[in-house]
């Protein structure tokens, strides 16, 4: 058995079992990885992915058994390599944060900023997915710190702290028979068309439950994972926005308008890291930074110990 062994298994389960598809990721050719995954078979003693014909299927029993340890182990040997790194130089190396849309464009600038100024020899990496890709990304050991407001807090594994907290608002375009009309509520809401996140992302569990608590089903014509692509389509009269306020900016968004506020509950964006694997001092900075009121002990509690 071998590393590469079991980075083509991994890449073969992430492809959905197309193992064209994974032959591309890693760099080699289709018969490759085939062979290699043959072979780790063979040494094991018993087929991991079920087959029809030269068609792979998902994954046996024992495939389904053996690939938790298998992504454990390709995290270890990542976690290795950040460990040595880390002794040879605490203040330099590559911190990979593992976020949303919303969060990179709203949330963190300002803590980059920090971060960049008091760790110039950290090589910053910012990977934009779904919260499932942040959870997925954690596991692996392929990303340090997650942040999202979805799956971080419930996620087996992990190590979540919340980040800050905040709300739904309603905006219009600046011509909108809306726009100075007090008093809006849900239902009134609801009449319109509404542009606003997509499934999953940003919030949206809470806008869905808003409107089924009030028996209302919104008219959601467009639905986006980004702000600024929600804002656009608003502006062109496409309907009523819903966005997070920390994406609305009365000076940058000048055509457009705030209609309502508190008709959502409130939701909170998590930290993440996983429990027990090893955290470069420079990325428990960067959690501070973002939460100062989390001490260094604090962090490290929940967080758990290494393995030795």
């Amino acid at each position: 058995m071998n590393l590469q062994q079991f980075r083509i298994v991994q890449e073969a389960v992430r492809s959905g079992f197309n193992f064209t598809e994974a032959a591309a990721v890693l760099n080699t050719s289709q018969s490759g990885v085939s062979k290699r995954i043959k072979d780790l078979e063979l040494e094991l003693g018993v087929e991991l992915f079920e087959r029809r014909g030269k068609r792979m299927l998902g994954l046996t029993e024992a495939g389904r058994a053996v690939i938790g340890y298998v992504e454990r182990i390709l995290a270890d040997a990542t976690t290795i390599k950040r460990v040595t790194g880390h002794l040879r130089n605490p203040s330099a190396g590559e911190l990979v944060l593992a976020t949303t849309h919303t969060q990179a464009r709203y949330a963190l600038p300002d803590v980059v900023r920090r971060f960049r100024e008091e760790f110039p020899q950290v090589r910053l990496s910012i990977s934009q997915g779904d919260p499932g890709d942040i959870v997925a990304s954690l596991r692996e050991g392929s990303a340090h710190i997650g942040i999202a407001t979805e799956k971080l807090s419930e996620a087996a594994g992990l190590a979540a702290f919340p980040y800050y907290s905040w709300r739904h608002i309603v905006i219009a375009n600046r011509t909108d028979p809306f726009v100075g009309r007090a008093g809006l509520d849900l239902a009134a809401i609801a009449e319109r068309p509404i542009v606003t996140y997509g499934q999953g992302f940003t919030g949206r569990p809470l806008i869905d439950a808003a409107f089924r608590d009030h028996g209302l089903t919104p008219d959601i014509v467009v639905a986006a994972i980004d702000a600024d692509v929600i804002k656009s389509y608003v502006s062109l009269g496409l309907g009523l926005g819903i966005v997070t306020e920390i994406a609305f900016d009365p000076g940058r968004d000048s055509d457009l308008v705030v209609v309502a506020d508190g008709l959502f509950p409130s939701a909170t964006s998590y930290l993440a890291v996983p429990r027990g694997r090893f955290l470069p001092g420079y990325a428990q900075r960067f959690i501070q930074l973002c939460q100062p009121e989390l001490t260094a002990a604090a962090l490290r509690a929940a967080i758990g110990p290494e393995p030795r």
